[in-house]
């Protein structure tokens, strides 16, 4: 086999910075552990917020529009966030470290969320307090975290402290969430390589199965884990979906030796500056004949490592 239909033609290295080998690495064998943690991921976010506003209403006694209002807060932040984790993956971190460090914050904040959203159904053990982070600890220890007196909802209150421990645990998930959504689906299609006509046929075919993962951990958080929360206890309900969460990290971690990853270009921001200048500079500029003469370099590469070249196209003109 000649030495280039070995490595992969769109830059992507292995997870030791090599060339990427196209027998060792990607395609679907990286792939299941990206769905794996999509699918895990998808089913703890959905577990947790598609009940928010009822535990909102019975645990922490807020009115019905309070209550509303805050998880769509919270809802928005968890959209907004994406725009942070997709900046530092193209620009300085790359796809699977931005994962990678947002899926931890992600765990330990639902560690944290669990033992704070389930003050009646957990009792705190010495254990617990061994293995968590400060805010599992804080969110853990009598006086900050919400009390329940005997069974029911209606014995539980909290004060604004408790409450706010709660929020910090909620909105740190928010910034853990921001850092997975934007990069999952683009890692996933960098297992395959465009170059390649076969792998990028079977590219097509990883997004259908990568919305049927989204699909399958929204269906059973919203129907099986709803079911929990109201019929057997908010600690089973909010504990199933960290485990799950727990799961997605240690999916994508196994499959390291396997991905392929695209190197960060450097800061977007700088590159589109760059061409609003580059593109007012030379407004009256005429496009040359020659397609080629369009390419800063004469090579196959982009100069900007990280990124590949475009194809000239009269779209958009």
């Amino acid at each position: 086999m000649e030495e280039d239909d070995v490595y992969t033609k769109d830059g992507t290295v292995d997870y030791l910075g090599n060339p990427a080998n196209k027998k060792k690495t990607g395609t679907w064998r990286a792939c299941p552990f990206i769905l794996g943690n999509e699918c895990c991921e998808r089913l703890a976010y959905y577990g947790m917020s598609t009940n928010l506003v009822l535990y909102f209403k019975e645990r922490l006694h807020q009115h019905s529009a309070t209550a509303s209002k805050n998880v769509s807060n919270w809802s928005g932040t968890c959209y907004i966030t994406p725009l942070i984790g997709a900046f530092l993956a193209d620009s300085y971190l790359g796809r699977y470290w931005t994962i990678a460090c947002f899926s931890i914050i992600y765990v330990l904040a639902r560690l944290g969320a669990t033992v704070e959203l389930s003050p009646c159904d957990f009792k705190v053990t010495g254990s617990i307090y061994q293995g968590m982070t400060l805010l599992t600890l804080s969110a853990s220890v009598s006086g900050i975290k919400p009390t329940c007196h005997g069974h029911g909802d209606e014995n539980c209150h909290a004060t604004t402290l408790e409450s706010a421990v709660c929020f910090i645990a909620l909105y740190l998930i928010a910034l853990g969430t921001g850092g997975i959504k934007p990069c999952v689906s683009s890692y996933g299609a960098d297992q395959f390589d465009d170059a390649d006509p076969v792998e990028k046929e079977h590219k097509s075919s990883f997004f259908n199965w990568f919305y049927f993962s989204i699909n399958i951990g929204a269906l059973i958080a919203s129907s099986l884990l709803v079911w929990i929360q109201d019929n057997v206890g908010w600690g089973w309900g909010f504990g199933i979906p960290a485990v799950a969460m727990a799961i997605a990290v240690a999916s994508f971690f196994s499959g390291t030796r396997l991905y392929r990853n695209q190197k960060p270009g450097g800061s977007a921001l700088t590159r589109i500056i760059q061409v609003i200048v580059a593109s007012m500079r030379k407004y009256n500029v005429k496009v040359p004949n020659d397609k080629s003469q369009l390419y800063e370099i004469a090579d196959t590469e982009s100069v900007i490592e990280g990124s590949r070249k475009l194809d000239h196209t009269d779209e958009l003109r």
